[in-house]
């Protein structure tokens, strides 16, 4: 339910007691984790599913703000939601290769710095105005970083557009870089409606709990706060390939209550990837339990305030940190085995993945703390700077069960440093903490991010998404060129001369890739595990006649 946009999605279930015991359960037989773009989603051809159904999904909480280019719209489940509204400029393949969407696109090219756009002249908004070049006009120039009353999520890519204007025609499109952009397929998709985000007040405000135009196959039926759902329904005005669906109903739940959601046959799939979860889901009745490799990070991101502004006292955290437990912990009962992932911009399975991480070394972390000034107690189990202790607050969702912030707590402590777990309600967690930097540290997944700028406002110094405000001028000098390098080898080399520098900096703290596991209804087809495919508008899922 996440696309490949920067996305903050909280660490499911985890049964404390298999996570803490760092090995492998006996009775089952491990195998390696599927490589990145795998796929498992039961491919079926239109003619063979039923017409209508309703589809039943969770969501891990309601949908606040809807605008992905609006500071608190990365949250998964809401951009999910929004891009099955919204015209979609393209799909990608199992290789994670951007393929044109003929519904919205008839064709679009590079030549240099200069990007040409052709739009379906059957595009149109449900307001009934054509969808032309203005509405690109209007989404660079209010996501381009110049006006700052823009409340942003990112201005990466759109803040080295020079320019946006006509071409031959209304439906064609014209847009200049400074120079070159490697990403180029990554902005404009989803394309939204010009006349719903021109001003400050429409774009920070005018998609709070509402979609305010359509351009997709869908648009939200009903939202019910109350039971906290929101049904979507097709878009009787689309102009291309209609739903297969009646309906689609999403149920905001914690992350708890997923799975016996599941086997009560209220929602549709449930994720398995936690031991307990796949215990209990695999042999549910009318299952399936999908398998893919999707680009899924699980971190540990880190503040600069306090003790964390030393250098040291970061780069301490990520030695004293054993990652390859953590993975370990998280293949416990599972079908296979996670990986521990050492790169900020690549999965292990991708072409130019180095694993650059730091090293796990408790004596090492002692040593950076000492330097730091953080003196240990006599029993070596806490360290102080003077009077001051060494205390950080890790902030968790209150709807996670996870034990990551627990192994996480427990390793920290053996060099020295307090870890206060602070639990907060679900809805806040992102939007009233991760967003607005209030923590010291706080884990979650990114995912999807196959396009390397999806990245980069993660890492920028003055990245809208870089919530830690770690950075340096060296880091955002190679982030430019690697935003303009078109060659991939010279690129990857590029991504990982910066990886290395995180790491250096004590940016943050890659842990493992999150594998695809998921119980899915067995009369489901085109749904599942996607991998790096991204053409999750849903409008060829639907249930096997």
């Amino acid at each position: 339910m996440l696309r490949h946009i920067r996305v903050l999605v909280i660490m499911g279930v985890v049964g404390v007691l298999a996570a803490c015991s760092g090995t492998a359960d006996p009775r089952v037989d491990q195998s390696a984790a599927p490589r990145t773009g795998s796929t498992d989603i039961n491919a079926q051809p239109r003619d063979a599913l039923k017409p209508g159904g309703t589809l039943h999904l969770s969501i891990q909480q309601w949908i606040t703000q809807y605008n992905v280019g609006q500071v608190d719209g990365t949250q998964g489940d809401g951009q999910a939601i929004l891009a099955m509204t919204q015209p979609r400029l393209w799909y990608s393949d199992e290789s994670a290769k951007p393929v044109a969407n003929p519904d919205v696109l008839i064709s679009a090219g590079a030549a240099g710095p200069v990007v040409t756009y052709r739009l379906n002249p059957k595009a149109t908004w449900s307001d009934s105005t054509p969808i032309t070049w203005q509405d690109f006009a209007t989404q660079w120039k209010t996501r381009n970083g110049t006006d700052k009353r823009f409340q942003l999520s990112s201005s990466t890519g759109y803040d080295v557009i020079t320019d946006v204007a006509k071409g031959a025609d209304e439906r064609e499109v014209k847009v200049t870089f400074r120079e070159p952009y490697a990403d180029w397929q990554s902005l404009f998709d989803p394309l939204l409606p010009g006349s719903a985000l021109d001003t400050p007040e429409k774009f920070n405000t005018g998609w709070l709990e509402k979609i305010p135009v359509w351009g997709g196959p869908w648009k939200i039926g009903t939202a019910d706060k109350t039971s906290q759902t929101i049904t979507i329904v097709p878009n009787p005005a689309y102009w291309g390939v209609k739903p297969v669906l009646d309906s689609i109903v999403f149920r905001a739940l914690d992350s708890a209550a997923i799975t016996d959601a599941y086997l009560n046959n209220e929602i549709d799939q449930a994720p398995a990837r936690q031991p307990d979860d796949y215990k209990r889901l695999s042999p549910a009745p009318d299952t399936r339990i999908r398998t893919g490799g999707r680009w899924d990070q699980t971190v540990l991101e880190l503040g600069s305030r306090g003790p964390l502004a030393d250098v040291r006292v970061r780069q301490a955290i990520a030695a004293a940190i054993d990652r390859d437990a953590i993975a370990r912990a998280q293949s416990s009962g599972l079908p296979f085995a996670v990986h521990t992932v050492g790169n900020h911009f690549l999965m292990p399975s991708q072409d130019g993945y180095q694993d650059n991480a730091a090293k796990f070394d408790v004596a090492a972390a002692g040593s950076l703390l000492d330097g730091a000034g953080w003196t240990a107690a006599a029993d070596g189990r806490s360290r102080a700077k003077g009077a001051q202790p060494l205390k950080l607050t890790y902030v968790v969702s209150a709807s996670s069960t996870s034990a990551v912030p627990q192994l996480i707590q427990n390793m920290l402590a053996q060099a020295g440093i307090t870890v206060e777990l602070r639990k907060v309600p679900g809805n806040d967690f992102f939007e009233k903490y991760v967003n607005r930097g209030s923590f010291d540290l706080v884990s979650f997944r990114n995912v999807d991010q196959v396009f390397p700028s999806l990245s980069y406002p993660i890492y920028l110094s003055t990245g809208e998404q870089n919530y830690g405000r770690i950075g340096t001028p060296e880091i955002d000098g190679l982030i430019g060129q690697a935003a303009a390098e078109t060659d991939h080898t010279r690129q990857a080399a590029l991504l990982n001369r910066i990886d290395v520098l995180l790491w250096q900096e004590g940016h943050s703290v890659p842990l493992f890739q999150t594998p695809q596991i998921l119980a899915v209804r067995a009369g489901l087809a085109n749904f599942g595990a996607y991998g790096l495919r991204d053409d999750r508008q849903y409008t060829e899922v639907g249930f096997v006649r």
